[in-house]
């Protein structure tokens, strides 16, 4: 079988009309988490938008500290970003992050990806990338924020473990050929800078409203299984804040800020 065509850094840089986000992107062959040396690199002060690339992860991980499996072929980064704003207000990137996500896989391609609350994007109603944000404090204020984006792209869904192959899908497995990763990368970063300038503007009302257009599970029915309960209801919305509005069946309405759901029915 023929190994996937090996990333090229450079050719990201052609066409990357970005501010902030990806006008320094550092490529690894190989890294436990890009995450953990973003952080690493944020501490000691690194600019702002910096992106860590790796062909391939060790140790990746999604919420909750689930492991993340990053065969090569993937696109797996970390965005370092410092927002001038309070720590509540984090969850928000997640939710920035993911309209970027959805969007860029649907400028590039005829598949309709979709956001799954708090952190999945889907095609096919099966996840084909995991955002992961993690934020460092400084006070009362935001040091910087981390967003892990992993996205399945040119890999064979059967080389994961056979507990992801039926919940998981790649790029490739849904076109039925392989994607140019330096390209959908270029246009990641190129839709995320768009959305973290709307962001700084405090025009969040905007993004949050993309979002709901990709949310299609609103409106089903829906299983919430949190570290603290279980809840069964219908997904409402998300309020301003990000956290899921679930109408119980005695029609009261509860605040869900995080936890896995589970689609009953449409």
């Amino acid at each position: 079988m023929r190994e996937t065509q090996p990333f090229q850094p450079s050719k990201v840089k052609d066409g990357l009309t970005t501010k902030v986000v990806g006008r320094v992107v550092l490529y690894f062959q190989g890294l436990p988490s890009t995450n953990d040396v973003a952080k690493e690199l944020a501490l000691r002060g690194v600019r702002e938008g910096t992106v860590i690339v790796a062909e391939t992860q060790t140790s990746g991980r999604g919420r909750l500290k689930r492991k993340w499996i990053s065969p090569e072929g993937g696109i797996w980064l970390s965005i370092i970003l410092r927002p001038k704003t309070a720590p509540k207000h984090t969850p928000k990137l997640t939710l920035m992050a993911s309209v970027a996500v959805a969007k860029t896989i649907r400028k590039l391609f005829p598949v309709r990806a979709e956001i799954k609350w708090p952190n999945d994007i889907l095609i096919s109603n099966k996840k084909v990338c995991g955002i992961l944000t993690e934020a460092k404090t400084r006070g009362e204020a935001l040091d910087f924020v981390i967003i892990g984006i992993g996205i399945n792209a040119n890999f064979d869904v059967n080389s994961l473990p056979n507990s992801l192959r039926y919940s998981s899908t790649t790029l490739k497995e849904e076109l039925k050929k392989e994607v140019e990763r330096e390209s959908v990368l270029r246009t990641l970063l190129n839709e995320t800078d768009y959305y973290y300038d709307m962001f700084k503007k405090e025009e969040f009302g905007t993004i949050l409203k993309e979002w709901r257009h990709f949310a299609s599970f609103l409106g089903s029915y829906v299983k919430v299984v949190s570290h603290k309960e279980k809840i069964e209801g219908w997904a409402i919305d998300i309020d301003g804040d990000g956290a899921l509005m679930v109408k119980l069946r005695d029609e009261t309405m509860r605040k869900v800020t995080a936890g896995d759901i589970v689609i009953i029915r449409r």
